[in-house]
């Protein structure tokens, strides 16, 4: 990952951004053998948007109205991370996956550039409505000569 991460109001550090998140570790499910009860693998990994201190109001909106679906009712977005057998494993895909979530949220989609058909994807629309029609016609004949 980079070091800066960019909103549209400035920039933000990615490391001073990773000591907002709260980290929590649990067992994680599925089959795992006798050691599956011992160790608490599964990490997740959660940002309160409401009391970050290195957003601006403005930014906790776009967040809030771009992450709208992911937000908890304590206004936070959470990712988790069980696929590792390893805590420090998970716990950096889990980081990772919540950087790249807040960093999403953030970019502009590239406006969309009207474009037009060519002539030679005309004239072939042309051509197979063409064809469809001289078909539908020669359905309709053949039904009129089986009534006389």
């Amino acid at each position: 990952m980079n070091l800066i991460s960019k909103t549209p109001f400035g920039s933000i550090s990615i490391t001073s951004l990773k000591r907002e998140f709260e980290f929590k570790a649990m067992r994680s499910s599925g089959a795992g053998g006798q050691h599956v009860n011992k160790v608490s693998s599964k990490v997740v990994a959660t940002f309160n948007i409401q009391h970050s201190t290195l957003l601006t109001p403005e930014e906790k909106l776009i967040l809030e109205e771009k992450l709208s679906r992911k937000i908890t009712a304590d206004g936070s977005i959470s990712t988790h991370c069980d696929t590792s057998r390893s805590q420090h494993t998970n716990k950096e895909i889990a980081t990772n996956a919540l950087i790249e979530m807040i960093e999403r949220a953030f970019r502009k989609p590239k406006p969309r550039k009207k474009t037009q058909p060519s002539v030679q994807a005309k004239k072939e629309r042309q051509k197979t409505k063409q064809l469809h029609s001289e078909k539908k016609q020669l359905r309709n004949i053949r039904l009129t000569d089986l009534l006389k």
